[in-house]
């Protein structure tokens, strides 16, 4: 009979493979002896193969002995590399101690953008106020930026925005924040308003250290009945000072703006020990930080409102233009410039 012969062949793979197993000592040794018995020429396999060649009824057995030693094999293949890992692994510990009270790798915070922080600020002193916050579309139609806040086709006041057009008629990206007032007016009518309105403008201006294609602004808008130009007074004061600090004044400049009557602007005084106060006020002791009035009757009517019942005021203001006031910044491109040594000061 040839199964003796055919058994003996598995006892002498089994014993030569294992001898071999036992002499690894890196994992290299083992990836070798892996490929040796079972890669597709391994010689486990190709014991297998054999059974082909065996007579029928000496299959099953010789089958059967052939899977044990190989899932031997394996095990004992799975051991070996669990241990040569594991040794490994104590020798690295070993010739680089693990020194638990070196302090960790610092990993650096990150922070809001400065013009971002002011912006925060802001809305929190008017949320302070009573004041809520809304949000509108930057892209508007002509008839609301600029109609129905006063300003007809050919008014002469749209030279004063240099606007963006888009290949759609009538619809532009807004210059300025205003036309937010009508929204939450349609939006509230016929209830009082007492809201500000953060966002992003678009203008085609040269860009200098003063000016930019983009910039946010931040709109105000109070409509009630009896409302004054007293009301109006009182809120900005309020606000410069919180901002700025208390001992801070208020000047009021009379203004144009097609959307308010009467309009003003508003000047902060600087101090005089800053030793950019000078530069910043061109010798005047006064800094602009908003344009604001009375709404326009014409405006109340636009957005659902009677003037004669109701009356309101509103204000605008850039937080950039702010941040350069509050921190001395004299080049507004650095808002946009992504420059970390900038950045990383606020």
């Amino acid at each position: 009979m040839a199964e003796p012969i055919l058994f003996n062949e598995w006892t002498q793979l089994e014993n030569k493979a294992l001898t071999q197993l036992s002499s690894c000592t890196i994992e290299a040794d083992l990836q070798k002896w892996h490929t040796q018995y079972f890669g597709d020429k391994g010689e486990v396999n190709q014991s297998l193969r054999k059974v082909s060649t065996i007579p029928p009824a000496e299959r099953k057995s010789f089958g059967q002995e052939g899977n044990r030693i190989k899932e031997k094999l394996a095990r004992a293949y799975e051991t070996t590399l669990r241990e040569l890992q594991k040794k490994a692994l104590l020798a690295d510990l070993n010739s680089a101690p693990l020194d638990v009270t070196i302090p960790g790798r610092y990993c650096p915070q990150g922070r809001l953008h400065p013009a971002t922080q002011v912006m925060r600020e802001i809305d929190s002193i008017f949320r302070s106020m009573g004041f809520q916050i809304y949000r509108s579309r930057e892209v508007e139609t002509d008839e609301i930026n600029f109609e129905l806040l006063n300003m007809p086709p050919h008014h002469p006041a749209r030279d004063m925005w240099d606007t963006f057009f888009t290949t759609n008629p009538g619809v532009i990206l807004r210059t300025h924040t205003s036309p937010g007032q009508i929204h939450v007016m349609r939006k509230l009518c016929p209830n009082p308003i007492r809201a500000v309105l953060p966002g992003m403008c678009y203008r085609k201006e040269t860009i200098t250290a003063r000016s930019e294609i983009q910039f946010e602004q931040v709109e105000g808008l109070v409509i009630g009945p009896n409302i004054t130009f007293t009301d109006l007074k009182g809120t900005i004061t309020t606000f410069a000072r919180k901002l700025f600090g208390k001992e801070r004044q208020i000047r009021i400049r009379s203004s144009y703006f097609p959307f308010t009557e009467p309009s003003i602007e508003v000047d902060i005084d600087w101090p005089k020990e800053d030793p950019n106060a000078d530069r910043l006020t061109k010798g005047t002791g006064w800094l602009e930080i908003m344009g604001a009035g009375m709404v326009h009757p014409t405006v109340l009517r636009n957005g659902g409102y009677d003037p004669d019942q109701v009356s309101g005021f509103a204000f605008g203001l850039g937080p950039q233009r702010i941040t350069m006031l509050k921190y001395g910044i004299d080049d507004i491109r650095l808002f946009w410039a992504n420059d970390f040594r900038f950045l990383k000061q606020f």
